[in-house]
């Protein structure tokens, strides 16, 4: 990732950071020698507050959730978190539909919508068949058309492309996707 970004004009990173709350630190330790914006939400393994804390030293980072950023003219937006409530307890950092919906609803036309669990139907099946993704993120994509959205959450699915109408989708993976607008 450091060194896909030494040709970027901004990194986005979709969570998962750490692994089962543990070890945030340690990745963005690493990631916060990127000099370039980088534009973060949380995933379902650390928080907000966590990935917040993490990020303190990182002038560069923006981290998101419910909320936006401006990047060079162009609005980032992110919500962090397994969406819907994952089977994995207390450890995970989850939301239900309903509270993904009210996070979302600010989210404006046209921008890069950052969010750690994929549009439902889209990017957000482990196995065949087994669909994880959020109602809430799809609906928010119909609604306003995003430029792009980035995701992560269903790992069997990183690197991986959609579309939901003229929006493009990506899963990003942990090795990191460059696209161009």
């Amino acid at each position: 990732m450091v060194e896909l970004a030494r040709g970027v004009d901004v990194v986005v990173g979709a969570g998962d950071f750490a692994n089962t709350r543990h070890g945030v630190c340690i990745c963005i330790e690493i990631l916060r020698t990127i000099q370039v914006p980088a534009v973060l939400v949380p995933g379902n393994n650390e928080s907000h507050e966590e990935l917040l804390a993490a990020c303190a030293e990182w002038p560069s980072a923006r981290v998101l959730h419910g909320n936006g950023h401006e990047v060079e003219g162009q609005p980032f937006f992110g919500i962090g978190g397994g969406i819907p409530v994952t089977p994995f307890g207390d450890w995970s950092w989850d939301f239900s539909e309903v509270d993904a919906e009210r996070l979302l609803r600010d989210c404006p036309a046209g921008a890069v919508l950052v969010s750690h669990s994929p549009p439902k139907g889209f990017l957000d099946e482990p196995a065949p068949g087994r669909s994880l993704g959020s109602t809430a993120v799809r609906d928010t994509v119909i609604r306003v058309e995003p430029r792009l959205v980035v995701c992560g959450h269903i790992h069997a699915c990183a690197g991986q492309r959609a579309k939901i109408g003229k929006t493009p989708i990506i899963n990003a993976g942990p090795a990191g996707v460059v696209f161009e607008f």
